[in-house]
């Protein structure tokens, strides 16, 4: 497996972690609607919360939330507008990022809430 990818894998894992740690349930992981995957669904009291993983091995090239393009968001709520129908759910849907930069022995974690759509 490719590098990043493993990383991925390594911070997808870290934003779980993180969320259950906060009170978080997990719904879904890597869950699929025509071009889109959604990282991760979770729960918290009577919010839906979509959360985009972004893992990066250092900020030289920016922040991990700044790699999330706008096509990645229409994706993304278009898949989640799906997956709120097709489960016939009634809650407040809120998209987050979880930032996460590798330094070495530690992670940062960054949790952004309402960072890019709100309906």
């Amino acid at each position: 497996m490719a590098q990043h990818n493993e990383l991925g894998k390594k911070g997808e894992q870290k934003a779980v972690d993180f969320l259950l740690e906060n009170g978080y349930e997990i719904i879904e992981r890597n869950y699929r609607f025509d071009k889109a995957e959604v990282d991760i669904i979770a729960k918290k009291e009577t919010i839906l919360a979509i959360i985009e993983v972004k893992t990066r091995s250092s900020t030289d090239f920016g922040n991990p939330q700044d790699f999330v393009k706008p096509k990645q968001i229409q994706r993304l709520v278009k898949a989640v507008d799906e997956y709120v129908s097709v489960n016939e759910l009634n809650v407040e849907v809120r998209f987050d990022i979880i930032a996460i930069v590798n330094l070495g022995k530690h992670y940062k974690i960054e949790h952004l809430e309402n960072a890019f759509y709100h309906f």
